[in-house]
């Protein structure tokens, strides 16, 4: 196996400084007036998105530069370790509960979230599992069933806090792999509509769910309530229009939009932007998809391949759906957008999982 390396892939880098960027400003512009209404510093969400940017760069260049190969020994451990913090956040005392969910360890403010982890870790492992040459995915029972056991246990788990937008991301990207691994597509459409089942079965279990679905479909049956973040939404895009009101002039920031900052950061984007910088945001989301999907057709083993496609397939199902939640497409799910909205360790994991990325361009053909 050649062991040549030359320089990471400029479009994958230049699109995510790009974005970091753009989510360093919006944080602020869309943050400033609830930071200093809570906490008395308009300054507060950026100032704390920056220190997990530069973390997250740090850890960048680190992933950026090591050779991937090696990764392949500690796949096992880390998902040990993930599914060993996924049981610990259950724990009441030590989980921390935020927006209805105990999915938090840390302490005061600070604080990691498993889940996140587990995206990556679960990619990690299947990405060397299923690369290996003793592992036949074409087989039902031995090939297939194993790995959709593991990923079944680790979205259950998430769904015990619950996160159902965490661990839906996590399915998406892994289900990928399963596929770009050489899965029939028979088995998978068999499973798929038996975990279609499911899913209404997770969604019928809890209330809340129910009604995000029904304010889906009509959020003006519930306007003050399931359906107040999607109509608040689409308020704030619509008087966007081509150009935008202009940067730091959005309305719905004013405690209209709910956590403006995080999930519905792209609205307020729109609103003060206008179609021009959404458009500008979702090429460079779509360069970096198709950037991704290219270093993953050229990289050298079938373990970088894997590896790359669950990597882009986090990047490409997490933007999918929170863009779709912001614009009144799909049900809210509590998905932020990736390098775009507050989040330390979303933040964070994902500039690691970019920086593997960016390694894998530096081997391709």
């Amino acid at each position: 196996m050649s062991k040549t390396r030359h320089a990471p892939d400029i479009w994958l880098l230049i699109c995510i400084l790009a974005l970091l960027a753009i989510g360093m400003v919006m944080v602020y512009s869309a943050g400033s007036v609830l930071a200093f209404h809570d906490y008395g510093d308009s300054f507060y969400f950026v100032k704390r998105q920056l220190l997990f940017a530069v973390l997250g760069l740090i850890s960048m260049f680190f992933t950026m530069n090591l050779d991937y190969r090696n990764l392949r020994k500690y796949s096992r451990p880390i998902l040990i370790v993930c599914f060993i913090l996924l049981v610990i956040v259950l724990i009441p005392g030590i989980g921390v509960v935020r927006g209805g969910a105990r999915s938090w360890l840390g302490i005061s403010s600070f604080g990691i979230q498993p889940s996140e982890f587990m995206k990556l870790g679960m990619i990690l492992f299947l990405s060397d599992w299923l690369s290996r040459e003793t592992m036949d995915i074409t087989r039902f029972t031995k090939g297939l069933l194993p790995p959709l056991g593991l990923i079944g246990l680790a979205f259950g788990l998430i769904m015990l806090q619950p996160d159902l937008g965490t661990g839906t991301v996590m399915l998406g990207a892994s289900l990928l792999i399963v596929f770009a691994a050489g899965a029939r597509l028979k088995h998978l459409f068999t499973l798929a509509l038996a975990g279609a089942a499911g899913f209404v079965g997770l969604i019928l279990a809890a209330p809340y769910r129910l009604k995000r679905i029904t304010a889906f479909l009509d959020p003006w049956s519930d306007p003050l309530g399931a359906g107040y973040q999607i109509i608040q939404s689409l308020y704030a895009i619509g008087p966007g229009g081509l150009a935008g009101l202009g940067l730091g002039m959005s309305r719905q920031k004013y405690s209209y939009v709910p956590e403006p900052q995080t999930d519905f950061i792209f609205s307020i984007l729109a609103e003060e932007l206008g179609f021009i910088g959404g458009l500008l945001v979702l090429l460079l989301f779509m360069i970096l998809v198709w950037r991704g999907m290219r270093v993953a057709m050229t990289v050298p083993d079938t373990f970088g391949s894997l590896l790359a496609v669950g990597i882009i397939g986090i990047v490409a199902v997490q933007v999918v759906i929170n863009i779709g939640v912001v614009i009144g497409m799909m049900p809210v799910t509590g998905i932020t957008l990736p390098l775009i909205s507050y989040g330390g360790s979303s933040l964070t994991l994902m500039l690691t999982a970019l920086g593997i990325l960016l390694n894998l361009s530096r081997h391709s053909r």
